[in-house]
């Protein structure tokens, strides 16, 4: 098989695409014929040499990348060969391995793909679409809510945006360009604004007419974050679940006591009822049609490009590689 490699911590041209062995499947566990891994955010945090929420940096050389989708083409003993030529969705936990034309994983991480999705789509879910759902838990829009979505052009945001639509609230979206806007305003949002505009603040308050913002899910923090936090009225929930704008574990200065509320890790699992339920819970809205993915496709031998890329914030929704 084909895989990406990173021999060394730095940039992204640190990736290579290079032969590598086939895994073989130990007992319990079974192989993927990978049609498409996702890529996040934290695996270019990791490339660079960070630490990031893991426990530790992953041993080099290494095959980054925790989220694929495929065929089951090898089973480990032990394994119900019920699975083999399923088509399967995995989220591989701290164990990396995405980035390749097969990746093992135990059968327990395993979902079945629903018949409606594709595979790029059921890697968005696995990851990102189980993240939204984790976050929306601890402030559940409805009709009366003004939501604003930060970075509402990627994959967690598009999918935020898509959940407070359907729930009924006024959403409005945040975005870098007048492009990403334009997704923005056809993922359902109310409003769409170009957050690189200075004026974007005062455009959120005419739309609004005065009405406050009720929830802020942010993903990205700085500026963009202290500026949506502004717009929260009394009792105002501001949810924060990553610091884009600002690194990887960085991101304070924008925290206000009494309105914000870090909904990372364990907070996440322990209110949802483990990944698992999560994970299920994205897939099936996916299969319904309530929520769908916008996916960026790169070819797994452009790994080094799809990182630049998302580092550059030339991406919108989930970043995928497809072999």
């Amino acid at each position: 098989m084909y895989a990406v490699r990173l021999h060394a911590f730095g940039p992204a041209e640190n990736l290579t695409y290079e032969p590598a062995e086939d895994p073989l499947p130990a007992p319990g566990r079974l192989r993927i014929a990978v049609a498409a891994a996702g890529v996040h955010l934290l695996d270019t945090a990791l490339r660079a040499g960070h630490q990031g929420p893991l426990p530790e940096r992953p041993a080099l050389p290494t095959v980054p990348g925790r989220e694929v989708a495929g065929v089951v083409d090898a089973l480990g003993a032990g394994v119900d060969g019920l699975w083999l030529g399923r088509r399967v969705v995995a989220h591989l936990g701290f164990a990396p391995g995405g980035y390749a034309e097969l990746a093992v994983t135990d059968v327990d991480r395993v979902h079945e793909i629903p018949e409606n999705l594709d595979f790029a789509e059921a890697v968005a879910m696995i990851g990102t679409g189980r993240t939204a759902l984790g976050i929306v838990q601890f402030a559940e829009p409805g009709p009366d809510d003004v939501v604003v979505v930060p970075a509402a052009a990627g994959g967690i945001g598009t999918l935020l945006v898509q959940y407070a639509e359907n729930a009924g609230a006024t959403v409005i979206g945040l975005a870098g360009g007048a492009a990403k806007a334009a997704r923005v305003r056809a993922a359902g949002a109310d409003l769409a604004v170009d957050y690189t505009d200075t004026a974007w603040p005062a455009k959120v308050r005419a739309h609004l007419g005065g009405r406050p913002a009720t929830i802020v899910y942010d993903g990205v923090g700085g500026e963009v974050a202290r500026q949506a936090v502004a717009l929260l009225g009394p009792g105002g929930r501001h949810l924060v679940f990553g610091w884009s704008a600002q690194g990887i574990a960085e991101g304070e200065g924008y925290l206000v006591e009494g309105l914000s509320e870090s909904v990372l890790g364990p907070a996440m699992l322990r209110k949802a009822g483990g990944l698992r339920a999560l994970e299920l819970r994205a897939l099936a809205e996916a299969a319904r049609g309530r929520l769908r993915p916008a996916v960026t496709r790169f070819p797994l031998a452009r790994a080094a490009a799809a990182h630049r890329a998302l580092e550059n914030r030339g991406t919108v929704g989930k970043v995928v590689l497809e072999p």
